[in-house]
């Protein structure tokens, strides 16, 4: 799982569309004691930039998402065998989506199901 994950709008869909990124990288890394990074780096349609920071551990519980000013955004990633993971976000403390992360066996592709999206990444 670790490593840098580019999205892959050929392979992606968005309900509803169109997708909200013209690019995107994903990049998991160790971090700490049991713990990982996760860095996502997103360019918006029309040229915006979104960068946003999670550092935690998948055990269920809640860690800041840095990169948001309005709003307190959490998440909370639990590993559900080797390849899948569910991930929780909390916006002010209120659920808001929920996803299912897959690794392909091949462990080339990372898979995110939400809200009828499904959207693709490729590892570099």
């Amino acid at each position: 799982m670790f490593g840098t994950w580019t999205l892959n709008l050929a392979k992606s869909t968005y309900s509803p569309g169109p997708p909200p990124f013209k690019r995107a990288t994903y990049k998991i890394e160790p971090w700490e004691k049991d713990a990982v990074r996760i860095t996502q780096d997103m360019v918006r349609p029309r040229g915006g930039i979104a960068h946003f920071e999670w550092t935690g551990r998948f055990d269920g519980r809640d860690y800041a998402l840095q990169g948001i000013e309005d709003y307190a955004v959490s998440n909370a990633y639990r590993q559900l065998d080797d390849r899948t993971f569910e991930v929780v976000q909390k916006v002010d403390g209120a659920e808001a989506i929920t996803s299912r992360m897959t690794i392909s066996p091949d462990g080339r592709t990372l898979t995110m199901v939400r809200s009828g999206s499904t959207v693709v990444y490729d590892k570099q």
